[in-house]
């Protein structure tokens, strides 16, 4: 029995033995540094309770079946010899002293694989209760979360065993953790360190924004206070979330003396394993301890440079599509979306024009070409409708030009013209045929990848099958957005003059009534499924390709991941109000808007009506059709996983570009020697914040994360003094006066923190977000026009909506009260 507990700095206490967090406290604990008191519980101990089931275990993660893993385990309770042992040994640290229970995997805290978060800890647990989370901590060696990532990593599950550590849990007034290199820009002469006020996990969590204090040589060099509006708190029964006090929510958590000595703890941790380290920390009455410590993963300085703002000095958006591809892009999803581009807007193949670029491996229009082509053609006034597709331009921002004559331009871009009227008439002919049998099509697309058991077969394929259905799909979606442009941008104008703003936008909507908006799809579809009038197979293949990361095809689609549609029909429990309710209501105040348009223009009501249903159709119709070109995505992200499995290579080739992937197929093993770089210059590029809406000039995106003055609404090279505004104004995508708490979410994953009735703050919405837009009272976006995914839906469902603020989230603080105005564009902070 003494063999299944250890003491924390038993030197026996090895990887095998202790798993990673423990074999580490254990040798942190050995050298010295100040590690909170505890005891090992080792995997041996894992291996003699699970012995009995141990192969169901292992059958039922290869099925991916977790529920069925969590019931074997509640079913076995730990032996009474052992939790005898463990209650010892929880003596041994004192008077019932309340502990933190953690996991701690063989195969965790490893260099290039941290599994950092996929098991579970319990905190503030105390004498009868132990066991039982020791119980649980095991169990949670085989949660969804876990089982995934060891397949992502080829871990085999056979492989790995569980051990536990108990350690006192430090009452802390401060926590965080601190990184020994900087793992920004990967300069391993700077210390960062991130602090809250109370435990550790709010931190960890990403629950709040901490200070960043970074020191060098021995001295603080940068130090920005967070807004930390959340802290963990011990409670008599476990742990809390609470509000910080209004006078610490921005007060420094250490004084530079503390960075200091903290960053010098750090050093010696670094100096033990020889390498930069990830480490966790807590503070108690002026005292530092070492929770935890890993290898920074992921760190390295050999990269690539993947940004198109060096080409010139350009004024790029993230606008539109780049709300529509909202993550750094992997090597293979940029060439698909390249492909995509090249077809369904074909004045980007314009010869020496980059009208679109990749930067930091994010997506961004050139409104240079756009700008300098309106000039050549004498149609600036026109630019208006740039705005509602793009977003508005910060006043007094100077938007520089081609450097190309007027007449060059010119002839450059009538032949293209002509071009590509003729092809988008042919094109409308044949969409609603395509449309017909784009399900069908794609179905069988991803049927054939499936089925072919040879590389160079699936080689073959791409060209006879999986490029023609995108290039087909991409194509009717250009024929769809260039159908009657000028009717999406005029008929709103001259409604918005006749009637006014409220009254405008209310008989806009109905776009789902003529047939369904294929951005409503997905949360209609969720909401028949929990009525039970569809079935999970049905939501899967009908809207299964929607998503928020539907461009990236690294990422699984909702109808590959059950647990994604268990997420959002959770998420639908707690509406205000359901979608068809909303709809409902809405047509209420389109119906009245019609009769007293019908009163004051009896004459023009039946021409404006075919108007509006005209709008209607081209806003369906470009909806339709994206939402086909995202179904052809599905079936390149198939295309890509078969690659993989069939050259044994698996998710390296996301990091591979399409025409290596092709190479690879054919046997070529020379691509695969650019995987490390690729995949290092990714992660490098994804561990950043999003850049900026609006990019001027040249645009270094690490440089720009690094500085605490950064800008998210606009970066220009040339100095600019544009300032930022102190109101939050944008444009009123959808009418209606609300009050309430403002929720800053970053990214749709986070959806689960927003309640129902609070006001949606974020940087962009796309489909992804659509699910969680019921459950709001207003949305608020820092991009976003008129015309942008946030306006087509809240208008529908009849809630208000300030879109293109360009700053929301940099003037919105969570919890904050506000007052969103969505006929005026405006959001007035209330305290």
């Amino acid at each position: 029995m003494e063999a299944l507990v250890l003491p924390l700095d038993d030197p026996a206490a090895d990887l095998a033995t202790a798993g990673g967090k423990g074999a580490s406290l254990a040798r942190l604990a050995g050298a010295g540094l100040p590690v909170p008191g505890g005891f090992l519980i080792t995997t041996a101990a894992y291996r003699a309770y699970v012995a009995d089931f141990h192969h169901r275990i292992v059958e039922a993660a290869a099925r991916g079946d977790a529920g069925r893993i969590a019931e074997l385990f509640a079913a076995h309770d730990v032996p009474a010899a052992l939790a005898a042992r463990i209650r010892e040994a929880h003596a041994g640290l004192g008077d019932d002293v309340p502990v933190a229970v953690r996991s701690s995997a063989t195969a965790e805290d490893l260099p290039g694989m941290s599994f950092a978060g996929q098991q579970d800890s319990f905190l503030n647990i105390r004498g009868e209760a132990l066991p039982d989370a020791v119980r649980r901590c095991w169990a949670s060696l085989w949660n969804a979360r876990a089982i995934a990532y060891r397949e992502q990593n080829g871990v085999a599950h056979d492989d790995v065993a569980l051990a536990v550590v108990v350690q006192e849990l430090v009452d802390a007034d401060a926590a965080g953790v601190m990184f020994t290199a900087d793992p920004v820009t990967g300069a391993r002469d700077r210390t960062v360190i991130n602090a809250s006020w109370g435990l550790g996990e709010a931190v960890v969590g990403g629950h709040v924004t901490p200070d960043t204090i970074v020191v060098t040589a021995g001295a603080v060099t940068e130090a920005r206070a967070g807004d930390k509006t959340v802290m963990t708190v011990r409670t008599p029964d476990g742990t809390t979330e609470r509000p910080v006090p209004a006078d610490l929510r921005e007060a420094p958590v250490l004084d530079e003396a503390e960075a200091v000595r903290l960053a010098v703890i750090g050093s010696r941790v670094q100096e033990l394993y020889g390498t930069p380290m990830d480490v966790e920390w807590a503070r108690r009455a002026g005292e530092f301890h070492i929770l935890q410590a890993r290898p920074v993963t992921g760190l390295t300085e050999q990269v690539e440079e993947w940004n198109d703002s060096l080409k010139g000095d350009y004024l790029w958006t993230g606008g539109n599509l780049g709300e529509a591809i909202p993550d750094v892009m992997t090597p293979v999803t940029w060439s698909f979306v390249r492909l995509f581009i090249q077809e369904a807007m074909s004045a980007s193949a314009l010869p020496g024009f980059d009208l679109v670029g990749n930067i930091g491996g994010r997506f961004y229009m050139n409104l240079s070409v756009i700008h300098s082509v309106a000039a050549a053609l004498g149609m600036r006034r026109r630019l208006g409708a740039v705005e509602q597709v793009f977003g508005r331009l910060p006043p007094g921002l100077d938007v520089p030009l081609l450097k190309v004559s007027r007449w060059e331009i010119i002839k450059r871009v009538l032949p293209m013209a002509v071009r590509i009227r003729g092809r988008v008439r042919a094109n409308l002919r044949e969409m609603p045929a395509f449309l017909a049998t784009a399900e069908r099509r794609g179905q069988a697309v991803r049927d054939r990848i499936a089925a072919t058991t040879d590389p160079a077969e699936l080689a073959g394929l791409w060209g006879s099958d999986v490029e023609p259905y995108l290039v087909t799909a991409s194509r009717m979606l250009e024929a769809a957005g260039r159908q009657g442009g000028t009717t999406l941008v005029f008929t709103r104008d001259r409604l918005r003059a006749m009637m006014g703003d409220v009254d405008a936008e209310a008989m806009l909507t109905g776009v789902n009534t003529g047939g369904e908006l294929a951005s409503l799809g997905p949360v209609m579809g969720l909401s028949r499924l929990a009525r039970g009038e569809i079935d999970r197979d049905t939501f899967a293949r009908v809207y299964g390709h929607r998503g928020p990361h539907e461009f990236e095809v690294s990422i699984p689609r909702p109808g590959e991941d059950p647990a994604w549609i268990d997420r959002a029909l959770a998420g639908l429990r707690d509406l205000r109000d359901d979608t068809a309710a909303l709809l409902a209501r809405q047509q209420e105040a389109r119906d009245a808007a019609w009769a007293r348009f019908a009163r004051r223009y009896p004459r023009q009501e039946a021409r404006m009506r075919a108007r509006v249903a005209r709008w209607n159709a081209v806003v369906r119709d470009r909806e339709t059709t994206r939402s086909e070109v995202i179904r052809a995505f599905w079936a390149l992200r198939a295309f890509t996983v078969r690659a993989g499995e069939l050259t044994g290579h698996g998710d390296d080739l996301f990091h591979l570009y399409l025409d290596e992937i092709l190479a690879v197929l054919r046997g070529s093993a020379e691509p695969l020697a650019r995987i490390p770089v690729r995949r290092a210059t990714y992660l490098r590029y994804a561990s950043l914040p999003p850049y900026p809406a609006l990019i001027v000039g040249h645009f270094d995106p690490v440089r720009w994360a690094a500085d605490p003055g950064r800008r998210a609404d606009l970066y220009d090279a040339r100095g600019g003094d544009v300032p930022v505004s102190d109101t939050v104004t944008g444009f009123p995508g959808a009418p209606g006066v609300v009050e309430g708490v403002a929720r800053v979410l970053s990214g749709p994953e986070d959806g689960d923190r927003l309640r129902p009735g609070e006001i949606l703050v974020t940087t962009l919405t796309n489909i992804g977000w659509t699910p969680m837009f019921p459950r709001a009272a207003a949305v608020v976006t820092d991009l976003g026009a008129p015309l942008s995914h946030a306006s087509i839906v809240a208008r529908e469902l009849g809630i208000p909506a300030v879109v293109g603020t360009g700053n929301a989230t940099m003037r919105l603080r969570d919890g904050d009260r506000v007052r969103v105005d969505g006929e005026r564009g405006t959001v007035e902070l209330l305290g």
